[in-house]
Protein backbone atom coordinates (compact mmCIF):
# COMPACT_ATOMS: atom_id res chain seq x y z
CA UNK A 1 0.00 0.00 0.00
CA UNK A 2 1.70 3.61 -1.41
CA UNK A 3 0.31 6.62 -0.54
CA UNK A 4 -0.27 8.86 -3.26
CA UNK A 5 -1.64 12.07 -4.79
CA UNK A 6 -3.57 12.74 -8.06
CA UNK A 7 -4.44 15.71 -10.55
CA UNK A 8 -7.77 16.06 -8.28
CA UNK A 9 -5.62 16.94 -4.99
CA UNK A 10 -4.54 20.17 -6.73
CA UNK A 11 -7.56 20.78 -9.02
CA UNK A 12 -7.06 24.67 -7.97
CA UNK A 13 -3.72 24.79 -8.97
CA UNK A 14 -4.39 22.99 -12.45
CA UNK A 15 -7.24 24.96 -13.37
CA UNK A 16 -10.31 24.42 -14.70
CA UNK A 17 -13.24 25.50 -17.40
CA UNK A 18 -16.10 27.82 -15.46
CA UNK A 19 -16.66 30.65 -13.86
CA UNK A 20 -18.46 30.78 -10.32
CA UNK A 21 -21.85 33.41 -10.99
CA UNK A 22 -20.76 35.28 -8.09
CA UNK A 23 -18.05 36.37 -9.34
CA UNK A 24 -17.88 36.64 -13.11
CA UNK A 25 -14.68 38.33 -14.16
CA UNK A 26 -12.96 35.70 -11.89
CA UNK A 27 -11.83 32.39 -13.89
CA UNK A 28 -10.84 28.99 -12.40
CA UNK A 29 -7.09 29.59 -14.41
CA UNK A 30 -4.24 30.42 -12.45
CA UNK A 31 -1.52 32.40 -14.12
CA UNK A 32 1.20 29.62 -13.96
CA UNK A 33 -0.78 26.13 -14.03
CA UNK A 34 0.37 23.17 -12.34
CA UNK A 35 1.86 20.96 -14.95
CA UNK A 36 2.62 16.96 -15.47
CA UNK A 37 5.91 17.41 -13.95
CA UNK A 38 4.79 20.00 -11.44
CA UNK A 39 2.92 17.66 -10.12
CA UNK A 40 5.68 14.89 -9.62
CA UNK A 41 7.61 17.76 -8.07
CA UNK A 42 4.48 18.33 -5.56
CA UNK A 43 4.90 14.31 -4.79
CA UNK A 44 8.26 14.76 -4.43
CA UNK A 45 8.10 17.68 -1.73
CA UNK A 46 5.10 15.90 -0.10
CA UNK A 47 7.11 12.53 0.29
CA UNK A 48 4.55 10.43 -1.62
CA UNK A 49 6.01 7.83 -4.10
CA UNK A 50 2.46 7.60 -5.89
CA UNK A 51 0.90 10.12 -8.52
CA UNK A 52 -2.15 9.03 -10.37
CA UNK A 53 -2.99 11.37 -13.77
CA UNK A 54 -6.19 12.50 -14.38
CA UNK A 55 -8.55 13.76 -17.35
CA UNK A 56 -8.24 17.03 -16.31
CA UNK A 57 -4.33 17.03 -16.96
CA UNK A 58 -3.79 13.40 -19.21
CA UNK A 59 -0.58 12.22 -20.40
CA UNK A 60 -1.98 11.65 -23.81
CA UNK A 61 -1.67 15.63 -23.84
CA UNK A 62 2.27 15.11 -24.09
CA UNK A 63 4.03 14.16 -27.23
CA UNK A 64 6.41 11.19 -27.40
CA UNK A 65 9.80 13.39 -25.91
CA UNK A 66 7.25 14.60 -23.38
CA UNK A 67 5.88 11.08 -22.13
CA UNK A 68 9.77 9.54 -22.59
CA UNK A 69 10.97 12.40 -19.76
CA UNK A 70 7.62 12.51 -17.74
CA UNK A 71 8.29 8.82 -17.32
CA UNK A 72 12.03 8.72 -16.87
CA UNK A 73 11.62 11.30 -14.03
CA UNK A 74 9.11 9.62 -12.39
CA UNK A 75 11.28 6.48 -12.29
CA UNK A 76 14.46 8.79 -11.23
CA UNK A 77 12.25 9.72 -8.51
CA UNK A 78 10.84 6.23 -7.48
CA UNK A 79 7.50 7.62 -8.09
CA UNK A 80 4.89 4.92 -9.34
CA UNK A 81 2.06 6.06 -11.96
CA UNK A 82 -1.44 5.15 -12.14
CA UNK A 83 -3.09 6.55 -15.26
CA UNK A 84 -6.47 8.22 -15.08
CA UNK A 85 -8.75 8.73 -17.91
CA UNK A 86 -12.76 8.19 -18.40
CA UNK A 87 -14.94 6.18 -20.35
CA UNK A 88 -15.20 2.34 -21.00
CA UNK A 89 -15.18 2.40 -25.02
CA UNK A 90 -12.66 0.12 -26.83
CA UNK A 91 -10.82 1.75 -28.74
CA UNK A 92 -10.09 4.40 -25.85
CA UNK A 93 -9.22 1.81 -23.25
CA UNK A 94 -7.11 0.30 -25.33
CA UNK A 95 -5.25 3.31 -26.38
CA UNK A 96 -4.71 3.90 -22.47
CA UNK A 97 -3.68 0.01 -22.49
CA UNK A 98 -0.86 0.98 -24.53
CA UNK A 99 -0.26 5.07 -22.46
CA UNK A 100 -0.22 2.99 -19.31
CA UNK A 101 2.91 0.00 -20.60
CA UNK A 102 4.68 3.00 -22.00
CA UNK A 103 4.80 4.86 -18.58
CA UNK A 104 4.87 2.14 -16.21
CA UNK A 105 1.40 2.62 -14.99
CA UNK A 106 0.30 -0.89 -13.26
CA UNK A 107 -3.80 0.57 -12.95
CA UNK A 108 -5.80 2.31 -14.87
CA UNK A 109 -8.64 4.50 -13.12
CA UNK A 110 -11.73 5.28 -15.45
CA UNK A 111 -15.52 6.61 -15.04
CA UNK A 112 -18.45 4.50 -16.26
CA UNK A 113 -18.82 6.61 -19.66
CA UNK A 114 -19.64 5.35 -22.96
CA UNK A 115 -19.65 7.49 -26.16
CA UNK A 116 -19.05 10.66 -23.62
CA UNK A 117 -21.97 9.96 -21.45
CA UNK A 118 -22.44 8.54 -17.76
CA UNK A 119 -24.19 5.21 -18.23
CA UNK A 120 -27.39 5.26 -17.22
CA UNK A 121 -27.09 2.22 -15.33
CA UNK A 122 -24.57 -0.40 -14.40
CA UNK A 123 -25.31 -3.83 -16.39
CA UNK A 124 -24.95 -1.35 -19.69
CA UNK A 125 -20.97 -1.48 -18.40
CA UNK A 126 -20.79 -5.17 -18.73
CA UNK A 127 -20.02 -6.03 -22.95
CA UNK A 128 -17.02 -3.09 -22.36
CA UNK A 129 -15.80 -4.77 -19.33
CA UNK A 130 -15.74 -8.50 -20.92
CA UNK A 131 -14.41 -7.08 -24.13
CA UNK A 132 -11.87 -5.48 -22.18
CA UNK A 133 -10.35 -8.20 -20.21
CA UNK A 134 -8.16 -10.09 -22.86
CA UNK A 135 -5.92 -6.60 -23.33
CA UNK A 136 -5.81 -6.23 -19.55
CA UNK A 137 -4.63 -9.90 -18.91
CA UNK A 138 -2.22 -9.16 -21.78
CA UNK A 139 -0.97 -6.23 -20.36
CA UNK A 140 -0.40 -7.03 -16.73
CA UNK A 141 -3.22 -4.46 -15.98
CA UNK A 142 -5.58 -3.49 -13.58
CA UNK A 143 -9.17 -1.61 -14.51
CA UNK A 144 -10.56 0.69 -12.00
CA UNK A 145 -14.12 1.73 -12.06
CA UNK A 146 -14.85 4.96 -9.85
CA UNK A 147 -18.23 4.77 -8.14
CA UNK A 148 -20.21 8.19 -7.78
CA UNK A 149 -23.55 8.46 -10.02
CA UNK A 150 -23.71 4.25 -9.91
CA UNK A 151 -25.84 2.81 -6.67
CA UNK A 152 -23.00 0.76 -4.89
CA UNK A 153 -25.14 -2.14 -5.07
CA UNK A 154 -25.60 -2.12 -8.62
CA UNK A 155 -22.01 -1.54 -9.20
CA UNK A 156 -21.41 -4.56 -6.87
CA UNK A 157 -23.78 -6.83 -9.01
CA UNK A 158 -22.23 -6.03 -11.85
CA UNK A 159 -18.07 -6.59 -10.74
CA UNK A 160 -19.76 -9.75 -9.26
CA UNK A 161 -20.53 -11.01 -12.24
CA UNK A 162 -17.56 -10.50 -13.90
CA UNK A 163 -15.89 -11.61 -11.08
CA UNK A 164 -12.31 -10.47 -13.07
CA UNK A 165 -8.93 -9.97 -10.38
CA UNK A 166 -8.09 -7.52 -13.32
CA UNK A 167 -11.27 -5.81 -12.93
CA UNK A 168 -12.50 -3.63 -9.83
CA UNK A 169 -13.10 -0.63 -8.03
CA UNK A 170 -11.73 2.97 -7.27
CA UNK A 171 -13.26 3.95 -4.07
CA UNK A 172 -14.54 7.86 -3.22
CA UNK A 173 -17.05 7.30 -0.37
CA UNK A 174 -17.80 10.87 -1.05
CA UNK A 175 -18.78 10.77 -4.41
CA UNK A 176 -21.93 8.60 -3.77
CA UNK A 177 -23.23 11.23 -1.80
CA UNK A 178 -24.43 12.60 -5.13
CA UNK A 179 -26.79 9.32 -4.96
CA UNK A 180 -28.23 9.80 -1.56
CA UNK A 181 -25.73 7.22 -0.28
CA UNK A 182 -23.79 6.70 2.96
CA UNK A 183 -19.68 7.16 2.89
CA UNK A 184 -20.47 3.54 5.64
CA UNK A 185 -22.57 1.63 3.39
CA UNK A 186 -20.69 2.56 0.32
CA UNK A 187 -17.76 1.54 1.36
CA UNK A 188 -19.09 -1.78 3.18
CA UNK A 189 -20.73 -3.05 -0.12
CA UNK A 190 -17.63 -2.35 -2.46
CA UNK A 191 -14.89 -2.53 -0.36
CA UNK A 192 -14.17 -6.42 -1.49
CA UNK A 193 -13.84 -5.17 -5.11
CA UNK A 194 -11.27 -2.42 -4.42
CA UNK A 195 -8.24 -1.67 -6.01
CA UNK A 196 -7.42 1.80 -4.86
CA UNK A 197 -8.58 4.31 -2.03
CA UNK A 198 -9.37 7.84 -3.28
CA UNK A 199 -9.36 9.38 0.30
CA UNK A 200 -11.41 12.68 0.68
CA UNK A 201 -12.39 13.80 3.85
CA UNK A 202 -15.51 16.15 4.12
CA UNK A 203 -18.25 17.71 6.35
CA UNK A 204 -21.80 18.76 5.80
CA UNK A 205 -23.04 21.12 8.32
CA UNK A 206 -26.90 23.43 7.93
CA UNK A 207 -27.57 26.35 6.63
CA UNK A 208 -27.72 28.93 8.92
CA UNK A 209 -31.98 28.74 8.31
CA UNK A 210 -31.90 25.42 8.74
CA UNK A 211 -33.35 24.72 5.48
CA UNK A 212 -31.00 22.70 3.43
CA UNK A 213 -27.07 21.76 3.87
CA UNK A 214 -23.81 22.49 3.17
CA UNK A 215 -21.26 20.08 2.10
CA UNK A 216 -17.29 20.37 1.35
CA UNK A 217 -14.27 19.03 1.86
CA UNK A 218 -11.83 19.19 4.51
CA UNK A 219 -7.65 18.40 5.17
CA UNK A 220 -7.66 14.55 5.89
CA UNK A 221 -8.52 14.03 9.87
CA UNK A 222 -10.67 16.90 10.06
CA UNK A 223 -13.91 15.84 8.47
CA UNK A 224 -16.77 13.44 8.94
CA UNK A 225 -14.44 9.77 7.55
CA UNK A 226 -13.59 7.53 10.34
CA UNK A 227 -9.92 6.85 9.29
CA UNK A 228 -10.14 3.54 11.47
CA UNK A 229 -13.11 2.25 10.46
CA UNK A 230 -12.74 3.03 6.99
CA UNK A 231 -9.40 1.12 6.94
CA UNK A 232 -11.02 -2.03 9.41
CA UNK A 233 -13.66 -2.04 6.11
CA UNK A 234 -10.99 -2.11 3.80
CA UNK A 235 -9.41 -5.33 5.01
CA UNK A 236 -12.09 -7.47 2.51
CA UNK A 237 -10.52 -6.07 -0.18
CA UNK A 238 -8.13 -8.91 -1.67
CA UNK A 239 -5.58 -6.10 -2.71
CA UNK A 240 -2.74 -4.27 -1.72
CA UNK A 241 -4.50 -0.94 -2.61
CA UNK A 242 -3.24 2.43 -3.16
CA UNK A 243 -4.59 5.31 -1.39
CA UNK A 244 -4.89 8.39 -2.82
CA UNK A 245 -5.28 12.05 -1.23
CA UNK A 246 -8.55 14.13 -3.42
CA UNK A 247 -9.89 17.35 -1.99
CA UNK A 248 -12.43 19.37 -2.31
CA UNK A 249 -11.07 22.54 -1.51
CA UNK A 250 -13.44 25.66 -0.97
CA UNK A 251 -13.49 28.43 -3.24
CA UNK A 252 -11.58 31.63 -0.98
CA UNK A 253 -11.86 35.33 -1.55
CA UNK A 254 -8.98 34.95 -4.64
CA UNK A 255 -8.00 32.55 -7.07
CA UNK A 256 -4.18 32.61 -5.55
CA UNK A 257 -5.38 32.19 -1.94
CA UNK A 258 -7.81 29.03 -2.53
CA UNK A 259 -4.79 27.20 -4.70
CA UNK A 260 -2.70 28.47 -1.26
CA UNK A 261 -4.81 26.54 1.02
CA UNK A 262 -5.37 23.39 -1.80
CA UNK A 263 -1.56 23.42 -1.39
CA UNK A 264 -1.59 23.36 2.59
CA UNK A 265 -4.60 21.08 2.82
CA UNK A 266 -2.43 18.46 0.31
CA UNK A 267 0.23 18.54 2.97
CA UNK A 268 -1.50 18.19 6.27
CA UNK A 269 -3.50 15.09 4.48
CA UNK A 270 -0.13 13.76 4.31
CA UNK A 271 1.34 14.23 6.94
CA UNK A 272 -2.72 12.77 8.76
CA UNK A 273 -2.41 9.50 6.57
CA UNK A 274 1.06 8.65 7.39
CA UNK A 275 -0.01 7.19 10.45
CA UNK A 276 -2.39 4.58 8.47
CA UNK A 277 -0.03 4.63 5.03
CA UNK A 278 3.50 4.44 5.79
CA UNK A 279 4.82 3.43 2.19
Amino acid sequence: MKLGVNTYTFMWSIGFEGVNPAYPGRAARPAHPLTLTGLLEQARALGVHLLQTGPNLPLDALNDAELDAFAQTARDWDIALELGTRGLDYEHLAGQIALARRVGATLIRTLPEVSGAHVRSAGDMMPHLRRILPALESAGLCLAIENGRLPADDLRAVLDSIDHPRVGVVLDMVNSLAVSEGWKHVTERLAPRVMCLHYKDFTIRREWHMMGFICEGTPAGQGMVEPAWLFQALQASPYDFNVIVELWTPEQATLEDTVALEQRWAAESVSFLRQYVTA
